[in-house]
């Protein structure tokens, strides 16, 4: 069945209440493991029929904000998910302690009561309307974002539209795009810092309701992280700064020195060959054909997943007035269907993104055979070892998207994700600054930002741009907003992706090999032992980020990037 004919029906919570009640009893009143293994099989079929309505009222949302019934849509969600996760709640608290555990745990492994106990921990009826009062906050901040018509060059652009501009050969376009995108945040600073903080204020209102101390235990718990804690996170983010920063700073140094500048400036960092940046040869069709192929080569297994999506229509790729911003891949669990979204605009963000979103959606293809829908997605870290994992197992195919740039392509790839890890840290040590001290004012908080912002990227040089100098960067991060603490996730899984770079050049055939078992365990596992079962070392052990950076760094070091 195609998307355009998935059906969207608004969930009626009494309705949903009655049934879910209904299926509890059976569930309390079971008197062997199969009665219970039956009663859990009648909840499941209500959870994914509910969050499939959740699915494709928010993909549909956000294909097209301004359609005025599916943000009505939204805003019903956003009321309705807190009293359903109320519902889903008071089944956990039965489950953990069934007379018949031992055979429950027997059939689906223990992974799936920890995942209950942290859900439990996390919840009470008591934070409903906080709940529904945040989720109404990140709505807002997304609708902001999709509401931005920045003019610039005689034209109106999205902030997605604009980044092409960013890229610009001509330093005062790239300059000039840079104050249009950043001036829009400065001109909505008041909504930003408002919605922010009425975030945090929420969301530590709701920890104390829960008996935490504040919300940075209970963002964890959110995040159903069970096998690591923030002491882990901490001697990670240390391991960064060591290994990580220094490489950068020298990768920026190349960078200018290639460019022919006498200072590298914040808007020059997305520039970077004067040859112009690699781009994709090809407009947003033809970008969908080249993955057709890459993907019945990449694997037999690749290639049905991909006639899957292109087939029934669950890829949405070109940015267009009205669209939210960035990418995703959700999965519409009645349709047993992930679907990719996208903002195609003609950069080589294109193909990293495609390539990104389609591990997304492969692993979750790959896995949707689970019986309980736990399974189905692993906890957000090990999610994205899949996503950018599968950015490198395309790499002997890019030469099909980049042709001649193919090398230049490679180069700033594998770069970019070294790059990226000291900023993904500082993303992370904000919202635990932040959190341990909520009652930080606006401009406290962009003190702070700048203060971290300083520590990783030591490099940055805003030109004395005042909302940048200001420490205003982090706003245009949408998971400060919208998904407390999931930020880390990246680094982590960046880290074990390099490992499968890695891998790759040893042996190829075993690595896909050792990608597919992590893909087929779906979330049946806490995040270290599917890093166990793919064969690949913990980002927090000593010696990990050292391995990596070596070998990454010998690797860039052998290409002379002066010449492309």
């Amino acid at each position: 069945m195609k998307f355009s004919q998935f059906t969207y029906e608004r969930p009626n919570f009494e309705n949903t209440k009655e049934l879910f009640n209904k299926a509890l009893d059976l569930f309390k009143n079971a008197t062997t493991p199969e009665e219970q293994i039956i009663a859990m099989e009648e909840f499941y079929k209500i959870y994914r029929n509910v969050h499939s309505m959740f699915s494709l009222g928010f993909i549909r949302h956000s294909i097209n904000t301004n359609d005025a019934y599916y943000e009505a849509e939204q805003d019903y969600i956003d009321e309705f998910s807190p009293k359903f996760q109320d519902l889903f709640s008071s089944f956990y608290k039965e489950l953990i302690q069934s007379t018949f555990r031992p055979q429950l745990e027997e059939k689906w492994g223990k992974h799936l009561f920890d995942l209950a106990e942290k859900e439990i921990k996390a919840f009470s009826p008591d934070i409903i309307e906080d709940l529904q009062k945040e989720n109404k906050l990140t709505s807002e901040y997304s609708k902001l974002i999709a509401s931005a018509k920045i003019d610039f060059n005689g034209d109106t652009y999205t902030l997605s539209q604009l980044e092409p501009f960013t890229q610009s050969p001509d330093s005062e376009i790239r300059k000039q795009a840079m104050e249009a995108k950043f001036g829009f945040f400065n001109e909505n600073v008041g909504q930003f810092d408002r919605i922010y903080d009425d975030l945090v204020k929420v969301r530590t209102t709701m920890a104390h309701k829960l008996g935490y101390d504040n919300f940075v235990q209970l963002g964890y718990d959110r995040l159903k992280r069970t096998d690591y804690d923030a002491k882990d996170v901490r001697g990670y983010r240390k391991q960064v700064e060591t290994f990580i920063v220094p490489l950068a700073t020298k990768l920026k140094e190349r960078q200018q020195k290639r460019l022919g500048l006498s200072e590298l400036k914040f808007y020059d960092e997305t520039y970077e060959f004067q040859t112009g940046n690699a781009k994709p040869k090809g407009d947003p069709k033809w970008i969908e054909e080249q993955a057709e192929i890459i993907y019945k080569e990449l694997s037999k297994e690749t290639g049905e997943f991909y006639s899957f999506m292109k087939n029934n229509e669950l890829m949405d790729l070109t940015s267009k007035e009205g669209k939210m911003a960035g990418g995703y891949c959700d999965f519409i669990y009645d349709y047993q269907s992930p679907f990719i979204f996208a903002n195609f605009n003609g950069t080589t963000s294109d193909v990293d993104t495609l390539t990104h979103e389609a591990g997304h959606a492969f692993q979750v293809y790959s896995s949707r055979h689970f019986g309980v829908p736990e399974y189905v997605w692993p906890t957000y870290e090990a999610c994205e070892i899949h996503s950018m994992g599968m950015e490198f197992l395309t790499w002997p195919w890019m030469e099909r998207l980049f042709k001649e740039d193919t090398e230049k392509y490679k180069f700033s790839h594998l770069s970019s994700t070294l790059l990226f890890l000291p900023y993904g840290v500082a993303v992370d040590e904000f919202q635990h600054v932040i959190y341990e001290n909520p009652t930080l004012t606006p401009d406290e908080r962009k003190q702070a930002w700048r203060d971290i912002e300083k520590k990783y990227l030591p490099h940055r040089d805003f030109d004395g741009n005042a909302y940048l100098e200001s420490g205003g960067f982090w706003q245009r991060q949408g998971h400060i907003y919208e998904d407390p603490f999931y930020y880390i996730d990246y680094t982590l899984a960046q880290v074990c992706a390099h490992q499968l770079w890695i891998k790759m050049s040893q042996n190829k055939e075993q690595t896909w090999n050792d990608y597919l078992h992590l893909c087929n365990l779906g979330g049946s596992k806490p995040f270290l032992e599917l890093v166990n079962g793919a064969n690949l070392k913990s980002p927090f052990e000593e010696g990990t980020i050292e391995m990596v950076v070596s070998e990454i760094e010998a690797w860039l070091n052998q290409v002379e990037d002066e010449n492309l």
